[in-house]
């Protein structure tokens, strides 16, 4: 304690102090956009005095950061020209007859190429794959979705390209000294940590997986007890006018539930039944998507979903009804459809929305969207495919046909090929090598130079380069020292496997509540630290918090993945802990005893 209270007095160290606590508050409360958090903390310490800008801004330029927007890159190109349709091909298989199986084949499969391929677009890809598979086999997607994000974590360890938590990691490494990762340094313990984390899943699958309902008709249309929420209008000539709920056919023959009537600026709430009903009047309905086909046929009502909008009859064949997620990250998030432009903008029309088993209170067009929404869009195909192509939302549904050219299918997986086997050989550095194959990615047409400049998570980049500041003002400040020595004090005559397991877990549940890119800039320098401390290999302290703050299983909010299949899915919060807790514990136990057989501790 004494020595905490003299690092505290030590120039800048009480501000870096206020700043990082200031930012734990963001990142676990979301007041603001992870990287808008990081980007303000960089700030904060410029202007306290803490960091030269160059010192805060550092992390912008660093080999890490240019690696990973040439990653992204490199991911698209893969995906654009069918390099991975043999993956989806083999998820996608009748031969995969049950969900445990399905579970199997993907921590066979899915994990080892999430070792080289970020997780964020596998998971997008094979969503309407595995969706699909669900609807022809009548499985709720509820037993399998969830396996495929932790399959793709599982992997994302593997490699230092598995994630861009990896890259960071070595980056923030590398400038505390402790030296960079290589591009298979810790894979024999990511091995040992697949296969210890996949067999935990497939023996879990069949008891802690939820079954939260399925169709053996449509899949889409068995919505559970919330369903969607859409809005209808009663137009002129309605046989509704004049007639209340109770005595008109509406409820009688479309199973729906009328949650709010709204008539100019006034709002109806339940009970509605007798209610009479005028001309112009919205209701607020929750009803599958079969019945939402349905209406769009009715002359009785017609759907309204936006207030400045009119939905126009499906007069042409190329008109697609599909569904789409708001991923982890999206700008789309805070703002409400009518602020967006949402039909201006992508050419396409919002039918309805679903989010989880909430009602919602507000009207379509004034409802702020989340990640985790899952929007019922209408247009035509050219506007479908160009969604595919966005980063702000999440097509779930296979458009095979909308797929690019596969022809340089093959010219994909040799420059990506060539891209992992150069620095390997280390004939040239890895972020060349990334470079080199994003150009020749776009050079060869396996990616357009649009489609480059989509591929590239702005957000990732931005949160990742301001990150840098949080490791460099702890370790300036000599409060990564001092914490270090708080640890010392209380780890000092436990076994090295009980510090290193004491620190995982720590990393662990810090993860679990905000960015994991953040408790690994922010934990790191102490982890450090306390390695040197104890006289053990820094290294091996950091692999625990890198395995740490990967090993996301308890949470939807811990990984971008686990938001990603959340909505699709329809679980409830505690079904991500009630699978995830048992791996958790298994992580635990399992990550500090491979650390140490690798470090020989």
């Amino acid at each position: 304690m004494t020595d905490f209270l003299a690092a505290l007095l030590q120039p800048g160290a009480l501000t870096t102090l206020l700043v990082l606590a200031a930012s734990i508050v963001l990142f676990v409360t979301g007041w603001l956009a992870p990287e808008i958090t990081g980007l303000l903390a960089a700030a904060l310490l410029m202007v306290g005095g803490v960091l030269k800008p160059s010192e805060a801004v550092e992390g912008f330029g660093s080999p890490a950061l240019i690696t990973l927007m040439g990653l992204f890159a490199l991911s698209a190109g893969l995906f654009r020209s069918g390099g991975l349709d043999r993956l989806r091909a083999l998820i996608g298989s009748d031969a995969v007859r049950s969900p445990k199986r399905m579970i199997a084949v993907m921590v066979a499969a899915v994990a080892p190429v999430s070792a080289f391929v970020p997780n964020t677009p596998i998971v997008a890809s094979l969503l309407p794959v595995v969706e699909g598979w669900c609807q022809r086999r009548g499985v709720s997607p509820s037993k399998v979705l969830l396996p495929l994000s932790f399959a793709t974590v599982l992997g994302g360890t593997m490699t230092l390209l598995g994630s861009s938590v990896n890259l960071l990691a070595s980056e923030v490494s590398s400038k505390l000294g402790y030296g960079a990762f290589g591009l298979f340094d810790f894979t024999p313990i990511g091995i040992g940590v697949w296969l210890v984390g996949s067999l935990v899943m497939v023996l879990l699958a069949d008891r802690f997986l939820p079954d939260r309902g399925r169709n053996d008709d449509d899949l889409l249309a068995d919505l559970s007890s919330s369903g969607y929420l859409t809005e209808v209008k009663i137009p002129a000539g309605s046989e509704l006018i004049g007639q209340s709920l109770h005595g008109s056919r509406l409820q009688r023959r479309f199973d729906v539930d009328v949650l709010e009537l709204h008539r100019a600026s006034e709002r109806f709430l339940p009970p509605l039944a007798d209610r009479t009903l005028m001309l112009g009047d919205r209701l607020l309905l929750r009803c599958s998507r079969e019945d939402l086909l349905r209406l769009q046929q009715e002359h009785t009502v017609i759907l309204a979903p936006m207030p400045e909008e009119q939905i126009l009859p499906d007069q042409q064949n190329n008109q697609r009804l599909v569904e789409v997620l708001l991923p982890s990250g999206s700008t789309l998030a805070g703002d409400c459809l009518r602020d967006l432009r949402f039909r201006q903008r992508y050419n396409v029309t919002v039918l309805a929305l679903r989010r989880g088993n909430a009602v919602l209170r507000e009207r379509l067009g004034r409802a702020a969207l989340r990640e985790g929404d899952v929007l019922l869009l209408q247009g035509p195909k050219d506007a479908i495919r160009g969604l595919q192509a966005n980063n702000d939302l999440v097509v779930l549904e296979q458009l095979e046909k909308d797929l690019p050219t596969v022809s340089r299918k093959w010219v994909a997986l040799l420059i990506a090929a060539l891209v992992l086997l150069l620095p390997s050989l280390e004939i040239i550095p890895l972020v060349a090598a990334v470079l080199l194959g994003t150009v020749a990615m776009v050079a060869t047409g396996c990616l357009r130079p649009g489609d480059l400049q989509r591929a590239i998570r702005l957000d990732v980049i931005l949160l990742l380069g301001s990150l840098g500041s949080f490791s460099e003002a702890l370790e300036k400040t000599g409060l990564a020292a001092a914490l270090a020595q708080g640890l010392l004090a209380g780890l000092h005559d436990w076994p090295v496997y009980a510090a290193l397991l004491v620190v995982f877990l720590f990393t662990t549940l810090l993860t679990e509540v905000m960015s994991n890119a953040a408790t690994v800039a922010m934990v790191i320098p102490i982890a450090g630290q306390l390695a040197q401390g104890l006289d053990q290999p820094p290294m091996a302290f950091i692999y625990a918090v890198l395995f740490g703050a990967s090993q996301s299983f308890l949470s939807p909010v811990g990984y971008q993945t686990n938001l990603m299949v959340f909505g699709p899915g329809r679980y409830r919060f505690l079904d991500i802990a009630r699978y995830g807790f048992p791996l958790t514990i298994a992580m635990t136990v399992t990550v500090p005893w491979l650390i140490c057989r690798w470090f020989g501790l």
